[in-house]
């Protein structure tokens, strides 16, 4: 597997440090019980263990959830001043609707799920300022990107891409894939992994621009240079630093 995403391991950490930087010390962890909500839950204990902290409270929920008060309010009494989140859309849309009617607004940070749209629809007015780690937003400066979401929404229509993050890496895994077929001239699996493994140009996508990604030790594209934190501003991501906006793109 040849991945194009920021990892858990990576994502954690940076969720940590946005709390960290906003003053936030006090903080409740909310996962999903699928191993990706658990796995993300393990990744922000050991974030915290190294900046010295530990949760003042951990919720887990099933998918469907449709109630979260009672572990909100029981997070809220042992005073969180924000909520780390790992899950998906329309459960993270029920903590944040959840909030709304216990009246309480802690920060909500979270991995790249914060920024689905089945997150921002649902939760509507309640998704509000939630903060996310994301290898793309929309709101770039940078030409290529802007012409990258121009070309898709004119292609499907709407009014933002539904998931853009996921919409920039399926786009940058295709190019890396392209490339490794024009490099090993070839079809059979074993000359692409090995063509993946040694691209010898660099590829330009619309994350950022591929210097040798992959080698036969390590299958991640994304290093830690390249994920921002964005927000949600009236229903849109943007980045929540502006000078974000364009020095996150190499060369």
């Amino acid at each position: 597997m040849f991945r194009v995403s920021a990892s858990d391991a990576q994502q954690a950490p940076l969720i940590v440090r946005e709390a960290k930087r906003s003053g936030l010390t006090r903080l409740a962890i909310f996962h999903d019980k699928t191993n990706y909500g658990r796995t993300g839950k393990d990744e922000l204990l050991k974030a915290l263990r190294q900046q010295g902290l530990s949760p003042v409270y951990t919720g887990q929920f099933r998918l469907g959830e449709r109630d979260m008060i009672a572990q909100l309010r029981r997070a809220r009494d042992l005073g969180a001043q924000a909520i780390l989140t790992y899950a998906i859309g329309p459960e993270l849309a029920q903590i944040a609707n959840s909030l709304a009617q216990l009246d309480w607004r802690p920060q909500l940070i979270g991995s790249w799920t914060l920024s689905m749209s089945n997150f921002i629809d649902d939760a509507g007015p309640n998704a509000e300022g939630a903060r996310m780690v994301q290898t793309f937003i929309s709101d770039s400066s940078d030409p290529l990107r802007q012409d990258f979401v121009a070309r898709y929404l004119r292609t499907f229509g709407g009014r933002r891409i539904p998931s853009a993050v996921s919409a920039a890496q399926g786009y940058d895994s295709l190019l890396l894939l392209a490339a490794a077929l024009r490099h090993s001239a070839s079809t059979d699996g074993k000359a692409i992994v090995r063509a993946l493994e040694n691209l010898p140009a660099p590829v330009k996508g619309v994350i950022t621009t591929y210097h040798r990604p992959f080698s036969a030790s390590d299958h991640d594209a994304i290093d830690l240079a390249v994920p921002v934190i964005g927000k949600l501003q009236r229903g849109e991501v943007v980045h929540a630093y502006s000078n974000e906006r364009t020095q996150k793109r190499r060369p």
